[in-house]
């Protein structure tokens, strides 16, 4: 199926599934009686929320890009208007704002995230393009000048940087709320670094019981949020060596995310996938970085939910010999955006 934007399209991936101009992908298959089946989930009421503090895991050691967010009253004229009051009325106001890098804790990915270089048009020569053929510098912008990028003094909220197409508002509107499973590496695995495969996770899910059907947000529960919450200081070693990471250069696994159906993957570790990913496995080709990432977001529209904080329900569904809730996790409806924090709520 050729469109407008694509001639070829990357092997293993699900563009034009959808239609030729789709932006939720996988999410389209978070239907209406998906969300009911997520509500039929919920037997006590119980919630729980599933974000770590937005300012951990603190300082920048896992990333470098990334920095803890900052809060900043307002000014009200050239006051500062927190804890203000003009002394006429009883009210005492106060008013912030905050600077923000939007994946820096709990987070989602958007599929303009990561892209690739293919060629879709089919003349050899490869096209920076993103989930269903969008075009870099055509669908999604940036700037080229350093001057434009970053946290700089002066700022006045310009905005250099635009996903016309495949922004996070897209998941927002669309709602994040369905039937979530849980897939506990934790407790079989500990919180050693290790690098799971198609059989381990088929071993971890049989032993549990867990089914994972068309539609379902998969949540795999790691320990890292929770390590994350333990450490009084972010500390490098557990930060990059501790705890379960999917391999994502594992084609079995590849291609069970494919034949699941799956609508997100969900993780409390760094980013679902190890990284550094394992070695590739053949030398013919390049290997994309983040494999995982690659044939998540690039190729089938599967988002990405990262940092989260999933050991208490893990727990609680454990106990309870449950694998099963309902999740509402929107992002921030904040348009042209790459990623967002979020707060979701599991409701068991």
């Amino acid at each position: 199926m050729a469109t407008k934007r694509w001639k070829l399209k990357p092997k293993g991936s699900n563009w034009g599934e959808f239609g030729e101009d789709d932006q939720l992908g996988r999410l389209n298959l978070i239907t209406p009686e998906k969300v009911r089946q997520g509500i039929a989930e919920v037997r006590e009421g119980r919630t729980f929320c599933l974000s770590l503090p937005l300012d951990r895991p603190g300082g920048n050691a896992l990333n470098p890009r990334r920095h803890p967010p900052v809060l900043r009253p307002t000014l009200r004229g050239e006051a500062v208007n927190f804890l203000a009051s003009d002394g006429a009325a009883p009210d005492v106001l106060c008013d912030d704002l905050v600077i923000m890098h939007l994946q820096y804790s709990t987070q989602w990915d958007a599929f303009s995230h990561v892209g690739g270089r293919f060629d879709v048009d089919g003349d050899g020569v490869d096209e920076h393009v993103f989930y269903n053929g969008f075009r870099a510098g055509q669908d999604i912008t940036g700037p080229s000048d350093p001057q434009d990028a970053g946290v700089r003094s002066g700022m006045k909220g310009e905005s250099t940087s635009r996903a016309a197409k495949l922004g996070v508002e897209n998941a927002a509107v669309h709602g994040m709320q369905g039937r979530a499973v849980m897939i506990d590496l934790r407790a079989h695995l500990g919180d050693g670094r290790t690098y799971v495969g198609y059989d381990e996770l088929m071993r971890v899910m049989e032993a549990d019981g867990v089914e994972v059907e068309q539609g379902d947000m998969a949540c795999f529960h790691t320990g890292f949020g929770q390590r994350i919450l333990d450490m009084a200081a972010p500390d490098e070693d557990v930060l990059h060596n501790a705890c379960a990471v999917l391999n994502g250069r594992d084609g079995k696994l590849l291609q069970w995310i494919t034949d699941s159906g799956v609508s997100a993957l969900i993780s409390d570790n760094y980013a679902v996938e190890g990284l550094p990913a394992q070695p590739c496995d053949h030398d013919h080709e390049m290997c994309s970085n983040l494999p995982l990432h690659e044939h998540c977001l690039f190729k089938n529209g599967i988002p990405l939910g990262e940092l989260w904080h999933l050991t208490p329900l893990a727990e609680y569904l454990r106990a309870e010999g449950r694998t099963r809730f309902l999740l509402t996790a929107p992002p921030l409806r904040l348009p042209g955006a790459v990623g967002s924090p979020v707060t979701p709520i599991a409701t068991v």
